[in-house]
């Protein structure tokens, strides 16, 4: 069937957005972005509503052949639904509209196909691919079917469709195989950034949030940020020096969107793991979204899917298109909740810092220490963290420095260059002698 082959250049396409009762309604703008960022052509795009889905075509006989008409008119090469159809649908409505019938899966899995840059993030969607084509292979090798029987189809149809399985199989499995070494990679790396105290900040959010964007701003890097979904889709990792903390790794990951499959979800685990064994995560929320609650609820229930039990920042970001002021809404004092930014402007940058740091490490304290001569290494440390405020000198030649820093990481310092408290802080120690678990306390989001 000439109707089914594979179409070169850009793709003439018809749009179908269909509303069911009792399926969860989709959003039609972010369908019509989805398509222009897999690089379509759209001709029109059509929408309708049912009570439920058709097992046989999705949608009702009447609209495919007022969809055929369009096709034909239109001379559309690709119908695109907005929602999973099955096997049978799909070759049903292909059979009917005489053209090719992708649904929204394949649509994501095309736009992942051209994101993808990094070696995983290929193999994560050849297997993503493999798999969605595994239960499809019918469409493909449709005139091969020996059940239909007749002169030319009886035998080799089935032969061959099962050879298709078998190297589908094996091929899957091979991917499978060095996905797990790419994981196991990351996962040495995670130990050994925990064994050395290093904290791992992950960005998340909705697609075209402006995590990219946020990104290259915090870690004065170049990762490609464009206003398309999808724009990132390979993890990106930066060790950075963080005022007040000290080394940070920060990663960038790829976007969420509404409805994503549990096949695709469980294809990028991978990808996603940064999340699970993040010390926090900053979901970058677009507030200038009319859709924002649903984009929230959205990626919180993926992450919830991934078993992601993180803390979590909110950060509203695009504030220069919603009209909000920079600002951090706390859930009680020195435990932030929200922070309003702008990437695009950078106002509220600032306060996201201070609000980063305090999820972290706690609520910023003034000190002030003394320093003798062998305390040097001390010093240096204070200063590359950024939190000294002012120092002097007194008549003994000791140095005095007010500082600005979470109680306990001055006091993982001041252990770690193997000091005792009352030496360097005075009176001030006194307030470490609370138990270990009064920081964590301190520093944990709920």
């Amino acid at each position: 069937m000439e109707y089914v082959e594979q179409h070169r250049g850009k793709e003439q396409v018809i749009l179908v957005s269909v509303s069911v009762q009792i399926l969860e309604d989709l959003d039609a703008d972010e369908f019509h972005l989805l398509a222009q960022s897999a690089d379509a052509e759209i001709l029109q795009h059509i929408h309708t509503q049912r009570l439920r889905p058709d097992p046989k075509l999705f949608i009702g006989s009447g609209k495919a052949e007022e969809i055929a008409e369009q096709v034909k008119l239109l001379d559309a090469n690709l119908v695109i639904f907005d929602h999973a159809l099955s096997p049978a649908q799909a070759r049903n409505l292909e059979y009917m509209l005489k053209c090719r019938v992708v649904d929204r899966t394949e649509l994501i899995l095309d736009i992942f196909a051209q994101r993808a840059r990094t070696y995983e993030g290929k193999l994560q969607v050849e297997l993503a691919q493999l798999q969605h084509l595994s239960s499809r292979l019918i469409r493909s090798r449709g005139n091969l079917d020996s059940q239909k029987g007749g002169i030319g189809l009886r035998g080799p149809g089935e032969t061959l469709l099962e050879t298709d399985r078998r190297l589908l199989r094996i091929r899957m499995g091979q991917l499978k195989a060095k996905l797990d070494k790419v994981r196991q990679t990351r996962t040495q790396g995670r130990v050994a950034r925990q064994k050395a105290a290093v904290p791992t900040v992950s960005l998340v959010g909705y697609t075209n949030a402006g995590k990219s964007t946020l990104f290259n701003i915090l870690a004065g890097s170049d990762v490609y940020a464009a206003d398309q979904l999808f724009a990132t889709l390979d993890p990106t990792l930066r060790r950075l020096e963080w005022d007040g903390i000290g080394n940070l790794v920060l990663a960038d990951t790829v976007g969420f969107v509404r409805n994503l499959s549990h096949s695709l979800v469980e294809s990028f685990k991978a990808t996603l793991e940064e999340t699970l064994e993040a010390t926090l995560l900053l979901h970058v929320i677009d507030s200038s979204s009319p859709d924002m609650l649903e984009q929230i609820e959205a990626v919180e229930k993926v992450l919830q899917e991934i078993g992601a039990d993180v803390p979590m920042l909110r950060v509203y970001n695009k504030i220069d298109c919603s009209g909000e002021e920079p600002k951090i809404i706390y859930r009680q004092p020195g435990l932030p909740e929200r922070v309003y930014i702008s990437a695009h402007s950078g106002a509220g940058i600032d306060l996201l810092r201070k609000a980063v740091h305090e999820a972290l490490m706690g609520q910023l304290q003034s000190f002030e220490l003394v320093l003798q001569h062998a305390h040097g290494k001390l010093r240096n440390q204070l200063y590359s963290l950024n939190v000294i405020q002012s120092e002097h000198y007194d008549e003994e030649g000791h140095l005095h420095l007010n500082i600005r820093i979470a109680p306990q990481k001055l006091e993982q310092l001041i252990k770690q260059a193997h000091l005792p408290l009352e030496d360097i802080l005075g009176k001030q120690a006194q307030q470490f002698k609370r138990p270990l678990e009064e920081f964590e306390i301190n520093t944990k989001i709920e």
